[in-house]
């Protein structure tokens, strides 16, 4: 009832038919733009699988399957020579050396700041790992170039194979002559572009245990490595691998900062120091460049890319379903 005046207005009744209505209507909008960007999601990546596809078709049926263990790669022959074991073995060689050395190095920045890190010093580290992770790729390639690559030829790469000279197995894989560019100067690279995604992620599902449990180990007794190896890291392993696969899916997949100081070579060689190549090093360094049966192996060599990175995160997410049914969630 509304008073104007000496003019009484009367409100009309409430209709909530036509108010759950409009809310009805609403929400069912809302489903359905939502659900159209899920789906868009899938047309997106469908359409890359199609695309990567049809451009590889014609390598596909040149070479077949053994391209896949071909390591020569000569597009000026007649007819071109084109395999993918050169790229797809330097892949797996630096993002395997990166993980290796980034791995630890994460974990460990990530426990010191959670559990022994003055609270003066947290925020300075923290923004300095923001950093990393907002540097361009480019800029770490050239940094690498200039900065890194001189530094392990005259210095790190010398001490190593004269270290290890002679010894079987470790003599090859740490054999000369030293190099500005090799597998072994990307790897590292690698690894300072995948640590912030480490440590950032490990951080956050570190803060997540709750201190109850941790002051209960410290209450029995134990030591800070103790109370990090029983109780931090078996309560939050689950996010930490994630943290990790997502770091190996960055490095397999980066171009620009590899491309810069790995060498370029198809050549497969027992040891890092050498030259070598990546799949998206090659693809970078030849697309511009290439034409007919050329440019579809390297489709093709997206392609295989595409799906060693899928398998990879499969496999990950197989990992962290089998830890949380062990974990009875």
């Amino acid at each position: 009832m509304a008073v104007q005046g000496d003019a009484v207005e009367v409100a009309g009744p409430y209709d909530r038919a036509k108010a759950l209505s409009a809310f009805k209507a609403g929400d069912i909008a809302f489903y359905w733009i939502t659900r159209a960007c899920a789906i868009s999601v899938l047309l997106i990546l469908g359409g890359i699988i199609l695309s990567l596809i049809i451009g590889a078709w014609p390598a596909m049926k040149q070479y077949g399957f053994a391209f896949l263990w071909t390591q020569r790669w000569a597009p000026s022959a007649d007819p071109p020579v084109l395999g993918a074991l050169g790229p797809m073995y330097g892949t797996l060689v630096t993002s395997f050396i990166a993980m290796l050395v980034a791995i630890p190095v994460g974990l460990g920045i990530a426990i010191f700041l959670t559990e022994l890190c003055p609270q003066w010093l947290r925020r300075p580290i923290g923004i300095a790992i923001e950093l990393l992770a907002g540097i361009p790729s480019i800029i770490y390639g050239m940094w690498g170039f200039f900065v890194l690559g001189p530094f392990l030829a005259y210095t790190f790469q010398p001490f190593m194979i004269s270290l290890f000279d002679g010894v079987p197995v470790l003599g090859s894989i740490f054999a000369g002559p030293p190099s500005y560019l090799s597998v072994f100067n990307a790897s590292l690279i690698l690894s300072i572009m995948v640590l912030p995604f480490i440590t950032a992620i490990s951080v956050d599902v570190f803060k997540t245990v709750p201190p109850v449990l941790k002051e209960a180990a410290y209450g029995v007794g134990c030591t800070t490595w103790e109370v990090v190896r029983n109780v931090v890291i078996p309560y939050t392993r689950v996010g930490v691998i994630g943290g990790i696969m997502l770091a190996l899916g960055r490095a397999l997949g980066e171009t620009m900062a590899v491309t810069f100081i790995i060498g370029n070579s198809f050549r497969i060689s027992s040891s890092i120091f050498a030259p070598g190549t990546t799949i998206s090093a090659a693809i970078a360094s030849e697309f511009a460049e290439s034409d007919g049966l050329h440019q579809s192996a390297l489709m093709l060599l997206g392609l295989l890319l595409f799906v060693l990175t899928f398998f990879v995160l499969a496999a990950a997410r197989l990992m962290l379903m089998r830890l949380e049914k062990k974990a009875g969630k």
